[in-house]
């Protein structure tokens, strides 16, 4: 639901194997495509759609607006995922806004700390973030997870790229919820904590 005058909430959302791997496309040379796909099931949809929310702005990273640019437009009307994402502005982090063409969309801007705090400061729904190790990795850097969900599939993928990129700083989460689905995903959903204390 849009906050009016309030900040927005800024949810990071990324399915993971047991390992931590979040790549499920065969790019780069990852030897598997789509292993989440036997875990799915109708529970877990209707549960995801309600992580989502019914609606929500979009944060991503480029190299995922681009391959979601080549899949989710020519999906059917009536699809409730694609629907949303269609309807949702896509707040892209980019080096090239100028070749952004999928719309509803806005650049960040060169600062991301900066470009991020100025969007959550702005009116509209909450604001999902999926698909970037990169992105997840600095908004938590900078302290601008609100909620992590993650439904982590029971799959060791062993290769291929994690949730976190090597070199995020140390960071406590604080549990508010888990759901276990029938397929064997657990949804762990936190809140992000204090960052951790070198010795």
């Amino acid at each position: 639901m849009p906050n009016g005058d309030a900040v927005r909430k800024l949810k990071v959302i990324n399915h993971m194997s047991l390992d931590g791997v979040i790549q499920s496309s065969p790019e780069d040379g990852f030897p598997y495509a789509d292993w989440g796909a036997p875990y799915r099931s109708p529970e877990g949809r209707d549960f995801m759609l309600e992580a989502y929310g019914e609606r929500y702005d979009a944060l991503i990273g480029r190299r995922t607006y681009d391959m979601w640019s080549t899949f989710w437009p020519g999906m059917p009307a009536g699809d409730p995922f694609g629907d949303r994402l269609r309807a949702a502005t896509k707040f892209v982090v980019t080096h090239r806004p100028e070749s952004l063409e999928w719309g509803p969309f806005e650049a960040v801007g060169p600062d991301l700390a900066e470009g991020v705090r100025r969007v959550k400061e702005s009116a509209g729904p909450d604001l999902v973030c999926c698909g970037s190790s990169t992105l997840t990795s600095e908004l938590i850097r900078h302290g601008l997870v609100d909620e992590l969900v993650l439904p982590i599939n029971p799959v060791l993928v062993g290769t291929g790229k994690r949730l976190f990129a090597e070199g995020t700083p140390g960071r406590a989460f604080e549990l508010a919820s888990t759901t276990a689905l029938p397929s064997g995903i657990v949804v762990c959903a936190y809140a992000l904590g204090a960052p951790l204390q070198p010795v």
